[in-house]
């Protein structure tokens, strides 16, 4: 199969991850057992130019995640890290001190801001990164363009917007925020390749990522949502039990004024981009107009319980596609 994987941040990379053994394209196999492929568009919403460095960390934790140099403990971050130029940089009273800016993670954003002052767009700098890391996916960012994530919030300073990542891991999402606007989507263009590999898949499937501010920044962007909205798309809750499964993603749905529910995220990206929704066993039962709902457990514990999760992913897009074919 051709599978399109639109992914954001730790959950999503850690399903990919899984979905490369089932689909038999794990770069560090001797032999590739299937003719399947993964094409994997990355959010770029998060993505914030720090220090003179343009920072991507959704396109990086996938690279890192499925490259085997992320932090395994945390999620996101290089595995052995250390943080000498944060440190330097603080002693010089250099500002922000809330981004953990790691080395070895320096490294690489100081090759994409030489690639960009050169030149390059994102999509030829991504490509020449992953070279090095061989993540056995195709990941490409959602656009070449800047679009950044900035949140709405109103507190002691006023009525404000501040950069996602600020209120992410500076505030910890605990400013509540009153919108949450993709700055620069709406003149936003598909990065090369990317509506080419929706055209040519044979299902798209969400992975447990933030409904919001990953799925749903990819989404923003014109022409995407459109594209997949003519494929077979199958979903992988990122909500259990009226929690995130990992993350702050119930400060992000309040953001929107949407449900913490299982069943709610589906009615939020709609039946007519859904066709199939996997929820975890603890929300069985759940019924969404328009869409197949199955239940499984949906907990990424461990390596077989995440190629397992994908795995019914994989069977569930593959039995709707058999059953109604693309969308037209």
């Amino acid at each position: 199969m051709r599978i399109v994987v639109p992914a954001g941040g730790i959950g999503g990379a850690r399903f990919l991850r899984g979905l490369r053994t089932v689909l038999g394209t794990d770069a560090t196999a001797e032999e590739q057992t299937t003719d399947s492929s993964i094409t994997v568009i990355g959010n770029t919403g998060d993505d914030i130019t720090l220090f003179g460095l343009r920072i991507c960390p959704d396109l990086d934790t996938v690279m890192y995640t499925l490259g085997g140099g992320i932090n395994e403990e945390q999620g996101w971050g290089r595995t052995d890290e250390t943080f000498t130029v944060k440190e330097e940089l603080a002693a010089y009273g250099m500002k922000p001190t809330w981004f953990g800016l790691g080395d070895r993670d320096t490294a690489t954003h100081i090759v994409r801001a030489q690639m960009l002052a050169a030149g390059y767009p994102l999509s030829t700098i991504t490509e020449a990164l992953c070279d090095r890391w061989r993540p056995g996916v195709r990941l490409l960012p959602m656009t070449d363009d800047q679009v950044e994530t900035h949140v709405v919030v109103n507190d002691d300073q006023g009525r404000r917007a501040i950069h996602f990542q600020e209120w992410w891991i500076r505030h910890r999402a605990a400013l509540p925020a009153e919108q949450i606007v993709s700055v620069g989507a709406e003149e936003a263009k598909p990065a090369p390749g990317v509506l080419a590999a929706i055209a040519e898949a044979d299902a798209v499937v969400l992975p447990p990522s933030n409904p919001v501010v990953s799925v749903g920044s990819i989404l923003n962007v014109p022409g995407i949502r459109e594209a997949m909205s003519a494929k077979t798309v199958v979903g992988v809750s990122p909500i259990i039990g009226g929690a995130p499964v990992r993350g702050m993603a119930d400060a992000c749905l309040s953001a929107i004024g949407v449900e913490t529910g299982a069943g709610a995220v589906a009615a939020h990206l709609g039946p007519d981009l859904l066709d199939g929704w996997l929820v975890d066993d603890a929300d069985a039962g759940t019924d969404v107009e328009g869409i197949e709902v199955r239940s499984r457990p949906l907990y990424m514990s461990g390596p077989a319980a995440t190629e397992a999760i994908a795995r019914a992913a994989v069977e569930l897009a593959a039995e709707l596609a058999g059953k109604r074919g693309d969308r037209g």
